[in-house]
């Protein structure tokens, strides 16, 4: 089976290293000076530098070629949330194309829309679906175990992902509910902000777990909101992903919290990181959607009011456990 990569930041290019090893796979990079690097440098110097590119990995910076490269088979797009819909509406349509899933987590900043609606728009008819779990590229790249879930409506497509992806280092899970996957990969970046200014602030492994616990609280009843199962929030893409972001050094978005609450400010973090933290994107927009449907989200609130700079990361915990007490359910 024929795969390609659009998108040569860490997460695609971990996945293309991965895939490889089974199938003939083409990264393709937008920037064509980067795609002539990795060609020659056989590594993603720029975002994921220690993982070397095995013999069978290609890159590429001609769109229609990688596209081509996939037909039959399987396309994966690696970009941030805001390159998805760009990519989909320059894919060619109709019934030949080949199936697609995406790897971005979270709002669209401009619409609000998640990745299911932004397809819905931009590439009626395709066959599509969201890969999401709990992953670091690193550790994908270096082959430790990790877990996935393919989320599509298009059982078949399901199917195709965990025929193309699933290896003795890389399991993929299958399931019917794209709206549950999207809704925890958007919504586990603003927890994760959330408990970094939390081990910023040192406020102890106690005020961790209360905001994992109660992050995913928020998460379901956003979720069941927007029309996904609640069940789904107990795998891979909703508590797993959530633990793993909270938690982990390497994440982008713990590491953002973590840098507000020593008292770096937001644009100068955000720039020396290097890669997208999409949480800080999509927080707005979570907490407008929440406002929309009437779902309470506090934890989202004051993460919110961080970013703005309305509230320092002090206050922004002194509001949230100042809040009335009230049942867990």
């Amino acid at each position: 089976m024929n795969l390609s990569v659009l998108g040569a930041g860490a997460w695609g290019t971990a996945l293309a290293i991965s895939a490889s090893a089974r199938h003939p796979t083409l990264l393709w990079a937008r920037d064509a000076a980067q795609a002539e690097v990795m060609r020659v440098q056989r590594r993603n110097s720029r975002y994921l530098a220690t993982a070397e590119f095995p013999p069978p990995l290609q890159v590429t910076d001609d769109f229609d070629l990688a596209v081509a490269h996939a037909t039959g088979g399987l396309l994966i797009v690696a970009t941030p949330m805001s390159g998805l819909a760009p990519v989909l509406r320059a894919l060619p349509p109709g019934p030949q194309a080949p199936g697609l899933f995406w790897l971005c987590k979270g709002f669209q900043e401009s619409t609000g829309l998640l990745g299911h609606e932004v397809a819905q728009q931009a590439w009626q008819g395709g066959r599509v679906g969201v890969l999401s779990g709990p992953s670091f590229a690193q550790e994908v790249a270096a082959g430790q175990p990790t877990a996935l879930v393919a989320a599509s409506h298009d059982a078949a497509l399901c199917e195709q992902a965990v025929a193309a992806l699933h290896s003795d280092n890389l399991r993929i899970y299958t399931t019917d509910d794209p709206i549950g996957v999207e809704v925890g990969g958007a919504v586990k970046n603003v927890m994760a902000i959330a408990t970094g200014l939390a081990d910023g602030l040192q406020l102890g492994f106690n005020a961790r777990a209360a905001l994992v616990t109660r992050g995913l609280a928020e998460m379901v009843r956003l979720g069941v909101a927007l029309g996904a199962r609640a069940d789904t929030f107990m795998g891979l893409s909703g508590l797993g992903d959530l633990v793993l972001t909270a938690t982990g050094d390497l994440s982008r978005n713990r590491t953002v919290g973590l840098r507000l609450a020593q008292g770096q400010a937001l644009r100068q973090i955000v720039a020396e990181l290097g890669h997208v933290a999409e949480g800080v994107l999509s927080a707005p927009t979570v907490l407008k959607r929440a406002q929309a449907l009437g779902v309470d989200m506090p934890i989202t609130s004051a993460v919110v009011a961080v970013l703005e700079g309305r509230v320092t990361p002090r206050q922004g915990v002194e509001e949230l456990m100042g809040r009335d007490p009230r049942p867990e359910r």
